[in-house]
């Protein structure tokens, strides 16, 4: 791997973590793929090599785990996240099936429905925590009731949620203080499968009924079931957040999203390109080859930086800048290809009940002094306090 550059910043420290995005830019323009040499692993920084990449599953696995560490990538080997060719497509088309664009259809007035009261009870207080009052309600009430997951267990979520993203990321203090709650989701799933504590109906029923119909085995069951979980509460509470934080300090773009609400949808996917929740996943090189010229040998480890990708000068003009009404369908923020998020439909839906029920009945957002969640992957707010200003008229004609 001679003539690679490398890069002597660990992108993964607390500091890098606080303000990535100066460290993306370097490894962008350092080239195409640049050691880390914190980790020893190479780095996929730039948009169309972050694309291509991910088009490419043949080449750049997932089977041989995506984490950024090898205990991760051992244990989780064979689950939908770390799994390729048809092992993968069974397992999606199982989670995927409750998950189609007709299924979410139906659970779209349910969730605007939650949003609005939501909403109802927070806008009259005036202040309040965008994250714990705001971004985690919504989906810790009504996702684990779409999986099927036990009351008893419902306390631990967010805490093994966050665990499973810092567990994925580099061998570091950080990721190694995160196994214990991960272990702990993976042993509660195991015995939630084997004990038949599931609501029928629900997504979890679901997964169990294939390997009954010999689809699945038994045992991919319970790392499903985790896979699952844990990305569609944490990813859809950064983007949230994130959305709160971005429209607060470019009341510009509010104030356009309240006189076109039509710009929602596009609105929520600028959020999701520009403030990424998910920075990145790896994949094993399974064959010799190159990116924009660069060869990478076979059993490489490549770090795909979609974060990164997101912010690329080469691909957006104006890169650093929020702008809803950008063209923005193209970004990484989800992935992209046969891996990408299979929950992002659900996403979608939870961000834009939330910013079409703000819109409705906020004039104007403003933010306090936010404090920022520090883990591995994802990148969102513990605390984020902001004063809503109510609408006098609500334009609810003009927002469904």
């Amino acid at each position: 791997m001679t003539g690679i550059p490398s890069y002597g910043s660990d992108i993964f420290s607390d500091e890098a973590l606080y303000n990535p995005y100066e460290h993306y830019r370097a490894l962008r323009d350092l080239g195409p793929v640049v050691r880390l040499e914190a980790y020893d692993l190479l780095a996929v920084a730039r948009y169309e090599d972050v694309r291509r990449v991910l088009g490419d599953p043949q080449t750049f696995c997932s089977g041989e785990g995506v984490g950024l560490n090898d205990l991760v990538n051992t244990l989780g080997k064979g689950n939908t996240l770390m799994s390729d060719g048809e092992l993968h497509r069974v397992q999606r088309e199982v989670i995927g099936r409750p998950l189609m664009p007709r299924a979410l259809a139906e659970l779209q007035p349910g969730v605007q429905a939650l949003a609005d009261r939501l909403v109802d009870t927070l806008v009259p207080l005036g202040t309040f925590d965008a994250v714990s009052e705001l971004a985690q309600p919504l989906p810790v009430t009504w996702v684990p009731d779409l999986l099927g997951w036990p009351e008893s267990a419902r306390n631990h979520l967010l805490k093994w949620a966050a665990d499973s993203f810092d567990a994925l990321g580099p061998a570091n203090d950080r990721c190694t203080a995160a196994y214990g709650g991960m272990a702990e989701m993976f042993q509660f799933a195991r015995d939630v499968v084997a004990a038949g504590e599931l609501v029928e109906g629900s997504l979890a029923a679901n997964v169990v009924d294939a390997a009954e119909r010999g689809e699945i085995t038994h045992e991919q069951c319970p790392a499903m079931l985790t896979a699952y979980l844990a990305p569609s509460l944490d990813t859809t509470i950064s983007a949230i957040g994130n959305a709160i934080w971005l429209f607060a300090t470019h009341p510009d773009q509010w104030e356009l999203l309240r006189a076109e609400p039509t710009r929602v949808k596009n609105a929520f996917n600028e959020v999701v390109r520009l403030e990424s929740p998910l920075s990145c996943f790896s994949r094993y090189v399974a064959t010799t080859t190159e990116i924009s010229g660069v060869t990478i040998p076979r059993g490489s480890r490549v770090v795909v930086m979609y974060a990164s990708a997101n912010r690329d000068e080469r691909r957006w003009e104006g890169a650093d800048d929020f702008d809803i009404t950008r063209e923005v369908s193209s970004h990484l923020g989800f992935g992209y290809g046969v891996h990408a998020c299979a929950g992002m439909g659900l996403a979608r839906l939870e961000g834009n009940a939330v910013l079409s029920s703000l819109a409705r009945k906020v004039e104007r957002l403003e933010v306090g002094t936010p404090v920022r969640k520090v883990n591995n992957l994802i990148r969102s707010f513990s605390s984020l306090p902001v004063t809503v200003h109510a609408a006098l008229d609500e334009a609810s004609d003009h927002f469904g």
